[in-house]
């Protein structure tokens, strides 16, 4: 993990991503936190781990940040790109294991983009 020092705090948020198979809301990492931590501390630990490649961030439809661990990321480079989905019904949020063809613009370097698919999820279908 590079710089990111191991605390009882770092322990206990990596814990949190570990035991979830789908993003995280910083809503829901801070309430979840609460008797651990402050919301403060929170959000730096969370800085951190995204600036180390461990955690990505993107915006829901509604603006608030989540978060979701990273597979193959580094300090240098987040290379773990792929769009996200938003349930409409539950509001559940997953990363997609498929490819979006970023487009390239004349004059112009993409450093990063958020894809945010919305729609309905198989447990809200059935």
């Amino acid at each position: 993990m590079g710089i990111i020092r191991k605390t009882k705090s770092v322990g206990l948020l990596l814990n949190v991503f570990n035991q979830s198979k789908s993003a995280l809301s910083v809503v829901h990492l801070i309430e979840n936190l609460k008797a651990s931590m402050n919301k403060t501390t929170v959000y730096r630990i969370l800085d951190r781990l995204e600036q180390e490649g461990v955690v990505h961030s993107f915006l829901d439809k509604d603006g608030l940040t989540w978060y979701a661990k990273c597979t193959e990321c580094t300090s240098h480079e987040h290379s773990d790109v792929h769009p996200h989905f938003q349930c409409n019904d539950c509001g559940t949020i997953e990363c997609l294991s498929i490819d979006i063809s970023i487009p390239t613009i004349s004059d112009r370097q993409i450093d990063s983009a958020d894809v945010l698919l919305q729609g309905t999820c198989p447990s809200c279908l059935s």
